[in-house]
């Protein structure tokens, strides 16, 4: 099995006479217990089986569900983690069960239209059954989950909860104390508080964990500034039925469902995961900053354990990453969410980078930059992403102007070599000439000078034009061998270091995998964006005999259909037995990495493009989704050992889930399968390369 996080055993230091001293509806700050302070503790893996928060931007709360329990919360945007665990337990007066630990949990949707989730639980020898729904109010920042516990063998069972909070992206600073039946934690630093109540109302507590006492609750954690608004806020959600809160959720998400495209005919088969992509899209953005989608709301490995340099502040996918915004912003303007694709934009340009004009690699949703490196992709494809959604005001172009700018000038530091050289390609550990970051670059400058030619700028529209035309000449010339040994025909290859195909050039693949590939051993299929974004014709000969090399070296046969890996040797999974994956060095082969179905999807508008059908890629991309309709980042590929510790072959591993990327392509390949072809080929692109 997966190495689970290690956890500090961590305490509240109080004791039950100081709680059922006290009683629920006084002032919320009298007669606190003493402030404890609370030990820092890793966050919870990254397979999700729940992501949900309130449509209405009243609601800065967003949860999600792992293992059994609620895990971390978001507080006040997506890219703060403020809550660890929030877990149910049950007693039968003699011992205590806690639901991450002692149950077995199913979780499902019962609504379809809606992200309101519901999680059975029952121990191991069926002497009670555990049911919970989790909603967030959507008139204010709280989780709300209404419980019961139903005895199976004729005894007595009352349920408890456990509380670890972890505010402002961590415990370190977090201080714990009760008063009045809640457990409150606030980190004066962070300026974040968190209460937790109930009713019936909490009566006893003790390292960390409340007696309910009662087989039916209600549970209310409120977050706020101070312990004082967070109590307020997690009492005035329990003052009202639950029922009505579930209601006023649902009804908030079906209305929003009203308002885009219907379900295209191409999706009726998968309606439920479809919609499921739909909901998971839009709760993704951030709603004190609108426009930041981020990548997932979730900590795979060891970004959510207690890593130093790594976990402290938790980061990566719960930020906004310019190369996977553009995927979002695609998905949401084929299902008619135009104005959140256009807030997309928006977000983008006013984050871009005043130093030099290019954006960042990722950031928080504030736009505040996280990491530093970067990838010429994400400087071109928020230009794509402008032209297609119809947002080339002024200012936007202005930010255009400034991005071009940079990529005409760009000259990488150590190789000393211009664009479309790139530090990074598409998945970030590799320099070079990339089939995928030159589609982007070639599409960003033609898109980009359509757009100038709006605005009156011919001259610079014409120079970004013969630039682009230039690299299309090129890119083959780049990055295709036609002496590689996967074929004896000409094949595009990931990334050649040097622009020289037909060079044996050894590189270290990273993610532990060799020191040293040649090259032309290295192939993955984002040479499909060439194709994508009409600059190749899906007949292209060399594109075609590329797709056999790399079903060949990537593709993987499951249940759930065929999924392709990302390269060749990528170490970016987990071992061999489904422990998690970790930093390893050059040549270690600890780990791997597994199949992708995104991937799937991006075969699928391929297969449009070239006059077939998508369904079948559609399907699959479906059938990854989880028994709560979460698509993860990786799924197992079933490679030996043949037991699939780590879970069935074509189903989640404990990659990032729900991975919003996932979810744009299922979106977007259901509309390129309706249109007849995908959804951002531009034809502005099209026209001048494909006639």
């Amino acid at each position: 099995m997966l190495r689970r996080t290690t956890i500090a055993t961590l305490s509240l230091g109080l004791t039950a006479a100081v709680l059922a001293a006290v009683q629920s509806g006084g002032p919320t700050d009298a007669a606190p217990a003493a402030e404890k302070p609370h030990r820092r503790a890793g966050f919870t893996e990254a397979d999700k089986a729940g992501f949900g928060t309130s449509y209405t931007r009243q609601s800065k709360a967003w949860f999600t569900l792992q293992g059994g329990r609620v895990s971390e919360v978001f507080y006040p945007d997506l890219s703060t983690p403020s809550l660890r665990t929030l877990e149910l337990t049950v007693t039968d007066g003699g011992s205590t069960d806690r639901q991450g630990r002692d149950m077995t949990s199913v979780v499902t949707r019962p609504d379809e239209r809606s992200l309101r989730f519901t999680q059975v639980s029952t121990d191991k020898d069926g002497r009670y059954r555990v049911t919970q729904e989790v909603v967030t109010d959507p008139a204010r920042s709280a989780v709300v989950i209404q419980a019961s516990v139903e005895s199976l063998d004729g005894g007595q069972h009352t349920l408890g909860v456990r509380y670890e909070p972890a505010l402002g992206n961590g415990a370190a600073g977090d201080r714990l104390r009760s008063s009045k039946h809640a457990l409150t934690a606030v980190d004066r630093k962070a300026r974040v508080a968190s209460t937790l109540v109930s009713s019936p109302a909490l009566r006893s507590a003790g390292r960390q964990a409340a007696d309910i006492g009662a087989t039916t609750a209600t549970i209310s954690l409120g977050f706020g500034r101070t312990p004082r608004s967070s109590s307020k806020t997690a009492r005035t959600a329990l003052t009202q039925p639950w029922s009505t809160i579930a209601a006023a959720y649902d009804a908030g998400w079906h209305d929003y469902l009203a308002t885009l495209k219907p379900v295209p005919a191409s999706a009726a088969a998968i309606e439920r995961q479809y919609l499921a992509s739909a909901l998971v899209l839009a709760a993704g953005e951030d709603k004190r900053n609108p426009g930041a989608f981020v990548a997932s709301p979730s900590m795979p490995w060891v970004w959510g354990d207690e890593v130093k340099d790594l976990s402290y502040p938790s980061a990566s996918y719960h930020e906004v990453w310019s190369r996977d915004l553009y995927q979002i912003g695609t998905a949401l303007y084929a299902m008619g969410d135009t104005a959140a694709a256009r807030r997309a934009v928006r977000w983008l340009f006013e984050t871009q980078q005043k130093k030099d004009g290019s954006f960042p690699q990722n950031s928080d949703v504030d736009g505040h930059e996280e990491w530093a490196e970067l990838q010429l992709d994400q400087v071109t494809l928020p230009i794509a992403l402008a032209h297609l959604v119809g947002k080339t005001d002024k200012r936007t172009y202005q930010g255009i102007k400034k991005a071009v700018r940079f990529l005409m000038g760009f000259r990488d530091d150590e190789s000393h070599k211009k664009a479309p050289y790139s530090p990074q390609e598409r998945w970030e550990n590799q320099s070079g000439y990339s089939p995928a970051t030159i589609a982007a670059q070639i599409d960003g400058l033609v898109t980009g000078a359509a757009i100038a030619r709006q605005h009156g700028d011919k001259f610079l529209a014409k120079q970004w034009e013969r630039t682009a035309d230039r690299w299309a000449r090129k890119v083959k010339r780049w990055t295709v061998t036609t002496n590689g040994p996967l074929s004896d025909a000409p094949y595009f290859l990931r990334v050649t270091k040097d622009g020289k195909p037909d060079k044996g050039t050894k590189y270290a693949i990273g993610d532990g995998g060799p020191a040293r590939a040649d090259q032309r051993r290295v192939v993955d299929p984002s040479f499909l964006d060439l194709v994508r974004f009409g600059i190749l014709a899906p007949s292209d000969p060399v594109v075609l005999n590329s797709l056999a090399v790399v079903d060949q070296d990537l593709a993987s046969s499951t249940p759930n259909g065929t999924f392709w890996h990302r390269f060749s040797f990528d170490g970016y999974g987990e071992t061999r037995t489904g422990a998690q994956w970790d930093i390893s060095e050059d040549g270690e082969r600890r780990t791997l990495g597994r199949a992708w179905p995104l991937l799937a999807g991006e075969r699928g508008e391929y297969a449009v493009a070239a006059g077939q059908s998508g369904a079948a890629y559609l399907a699959s991309v479906a059938a990854a989704a989880s028994g709560s309709d979460m698509i993860a980042e990786q799924v197992w590929d079933g490679r030996p050992p043949t037991g699939d510790p780590c879970c069935p072959a074509g189903e989640g591993t404990r990659s990032a889930t729900p991975l919003l990327w996932s979810h744009a392509v299922l979106v977007r390949l259901a509309w390129t399968i309706q249109n007849g072809r995908p959804v951002d080929l531009q034809q502005v692109v099209a026209d001048r390369y494909l006639g």
